[in-house]
């Protein structure tokens, strides 16, 4: 585990498609997708100078670890002991700390024309977190989007928790608008609801007739301002989808429409939830890759994960690594055009 070294920028390409990764947080930077016009845009937001990445963070396109998202009161027990992280959100944890694995210097381990694999050493108790941690990102370009697969393993038990915190807009990063217009659809019947700190109550809610119900698709933007109390506590969406259909095999979690561009974007995993952020803070950050200043809600995040805290949820899908094992987690972003919502969404 190294920070503070310097940043190196890796090229890959495919067909149509192009992107920009760091070593600093395997970050993806750039993400250039063809629209319905053939014309290729920068999908995802990033920054325009490099040291904004450490001096700013906001996880744009890292990957998010040891545990993504939420532990709440920055602790929790496994097989007797408990192990008291580093907060940095109130009491809380997130995303493992002030320098998780989105300020680690990653090493580049493999590379070609079309794919690099990165890796990084997560020594034990690294913000508090048991286990000597071995993990790897490998981002590979595809004939239809970016596919990534986490791996790694430990020499004790631990918990663990991997995913990558793109923010996405269809229209492209530069167009200077938001993503309320965007169309999207989730297979999920349940939410993970959260307390005032965004933390899971350990119960689920339905998402029937509430603004959580993306079953069938719909404006992001229709019942944002819907007086809900969830809404309230984030601001908008932030918030852990349970995902309908068994997890551990890879499928489709959530298609994503814009309509000026046609771009399509489906997002496929094997983890068994969600969390659906709508970029509530992003206003008044530094620039963006293309030189702009995002606007509140210029981007989106759907990151494939377990629930948030559930290490202190033992009703929650387990998040336990043991020697011995290897967590696994696979995932993409698949990409295509349509003309309108009915070819988009079949």
């Amino acid at each position: 585990m190294t920070t503070g070294g310097p940043i190196e920028r890796i090229e890959i390409a495919r067909g149509g498609y192009r992107a920009e990764l760091l070593t600093l947080g395997a970050t993806l930077r750039r993400l250039e997708v063809p629209g319905r016009d053939g014309k290729a845009a920068n999908v995802v937001l990033g920054y325009r100078d490099l040291a904004d990445y450490r001096a700013h963070p906001r996880y744009y396109g890292a990957v998010a670890g040891r545990y993504a998202n939420r532990i709440g009161g920055a602790r929790f027990s496994l097989d007797g002991t408990e192990y008291r992280l580093t907060a940095n959100e109130g009491a809380n944890s997130l995303h493992s700390g002030p320098k998780g694995f989105d300020l680690q210097d990653w090493t580049v381990e493999a590379r070609d024309a079309h794919s690099v694999t990165f890796a990084l050493v997560s020594p034990h108790l690294d913000h508090g977190f048991p286990g000597n941690l071995h993990v790897r990102v490998r981002y590979a370009l595809e004939a239809d989007g970016l596919a990534i697969n986490f791996r790694a393993t430990t020499d004790r038990a631990t918990v663990i928790n991997l995913t990558h915190h793109a923010y996405f807009n269809l229209a492209g990063e530069g167009s200077g608008t938001t993503i309320l217009d965007h169309v999207l659809q989730i297979p999920a019947s349940r939410i993970t609801p959260v307390d005032t700190e965004l933390i899971p109550i350990g119960a689920l809610r339905a998402v029937e007739a509430t603004p959580f119900d993306f079953r069938t698709p719909k404006p992001i933007g229709r019942d944002i301002e819907i007086a809900d109390t969830q809404l309230k506590l984030g601001r908008g969406y932030d918030h852990n989808f349970v995902l309908d259909g068994a997890s551990g095999k890879i499928r489709r979690i959530a298609t994503l429409f814009e309509s000026v561009s046609g771009r399509v974007m489906e997002v496929h995993s094997t983890e068994p939830g969600v969390q659906f952020y709508t970029g509530n803070y992003l206003a008044d950050g530094a620039p963006g890759t293309g030189g702009g200043i995002y606007p509140a809600r210029g981007g989106l995040c759907l990151e494939p994960q377990k629930f948030p805290d559930s290490p202190n949820k033992p009703d929650f899908p387990s998040a336990r690594l043991d020697p011995g094992q290897e967590y696994r987690h696979d995932m993409a972003f698949r990409f295509r055009t349509a003309g309108d919502v009915k070819e988009a969404f079949g």
